[in-house]
């Protein structure tokens, strides 16, 4: 069975907060992948936040009110190195 990570809810200006704190915003994604990719960034030596995608957003949300009608999330995927990682090792992002 595969595990699915909880997500938090960004509220208010908390893009922002994330932002200053040294954060990225580095994907918009669902599970499984998601779960795949947080596991693969903690080992590269990231910090994760991994925060629900909302449909307040302006454009086009469609695809993320569709996926939440079938029991789909999706979320936003924030990483940061962790200040005590390597600094030998290669930046790749």
């Amino acid at each position: 069975m595969a595990r699915v990570i909880p997500l938090k809810r960004a509220v208010g200006d908390r893009e922002a907060e994330l932002i200053a704190q040294g954060w990225t915003k580095q994907t918009t994604i669902g599970e499984p992948r998601l779960s795949e990719l947080v596991e693969l960034y903690k080992a590269l030596g990231y910090e994760v936040e991994v925060i629900e995608q909302r449909n307040d957003i302006d454009g086009c949300g469609i695809c993320f009110d569709a996926g939440r009608e079938m029991g789909v999330f999706y979320a936003d995927l924030w990483l940061r190195k962790k200040a005590n990682a390597n600094s030998e090792q290669d930046d790749l992002f």
